[in-house]
């Protein structure tokens, strides 16, 4: 069996959810001037780096933005079939997203695919420290009753693939360029969940 292999046989996947398994709808610097957080600068962050009463209204913001977006969801490629073959083979499935859990659910309810993924296995910035803390795998890790480094964690963006370096999962980088500019933090490239499903072993 490859190193490819393998990998691809661990059965704890965890995702990502906006651009991995949804085409990608967010124009971060649309929501950066909604919210007045400079450009270039982690939104999350900036919120963080303010006073509870500086931040609410604008976290209050940032889920109406992201509520907004809901009606433009659509799945990416591979999506459904990708789900399918993991769920027959048994595997356990997780999301660790920066969106809210709420959120989350809705979104993965829109893409058709939430009986996939129970609620307590759906962590978003509400419930973890957002990525790329690794703190949402170690707390996925000790729900299945396995060790971080027997996951794998699936995402489109830098803080997908550091998360999983710094929990020490595998990674892999789903990248429509296929432009893979972080080489060092991951172990798959592949450009779409399709191709991902493609190199499954049987």
């Amino acid at each position: 069996m490859s190193n490819v292999e393998l990998i691809l046989s661990r059965q704890y996947w965890v995702f990502d959810l906006d651009g991995t398994l949804t085409l990608p709808v967010h124009d971060f610097s649309v929501i950066r001037k909604a919210l007045g957080v400079p450009k270039g600068t982690d939104i999350l962050g900036y919120l963080a780096s303010l006073s509870e009463e500086e931040a609410q209204p604008l976290h209050d913001r940032l889920v109406e933005l992201e509520t907004g977006l809901l009606d433009r969801i659509e799945p990416a490629p591979g999506l459904l079939q990708l789900m399918e073959t993991l769920q027959r083979r048994g595997y356990r499935l997780g999301i660790l997203t920066r969106n809210t859990r709420a959120i989350a659910r809705q979104t993965l309810e829109c893409l058709g695919i939430g009986e996939y993924f129970p609620e307590a296995d759906i962590l978003g910035r509400g419930c973890v420290p957002p990525k790329p803390d690794p703190e949402g795998l170690f707390r996925l890790s000790e729900q299945w009753g396995t060790a971080p480094g027997e996951l794998v964690m699936v995402g489109d963006y830098l803080f997908d693939l550091q998360t999983g370096r710094n929990a020490g999962a595998a990674t892999v980088h789903v990248d429509r360029t296929r432009n893979f500019a972080w080489p060092e933090l991951t172990d798959i490239c592949v450009e779409t969940l399709a191709e991902l499903h493609s190199i499954l072993p049987p």
